[in-house]
């Protein structure tokens, strides 16, 4: 699954999956996603693409 990241205010995170779908996530459920997922750790910048 890819998807991209999208910071949108300090604890807050768009998730965009490439089929259309988002959801915003606070930095709680931004890290259980992201472990989830098998990804360790996300460098603080803006965008990111992501592919699993």
């Amino acid at each position: 699954m890819s998807f991209n990241l999208n910071r949108i205010n300090p604890n807050q995170t768009q998730v965009l999956y490439h089929d259309g779908r988002f959801e915003t996530l606070t930095n709680e459920e931004l890290d259980e996603f992201l472990l989830q997922m098998g990804i360790n750790e996300v460098r603080e910048t803006g965008d990111q693409n992501l592919l699993e």
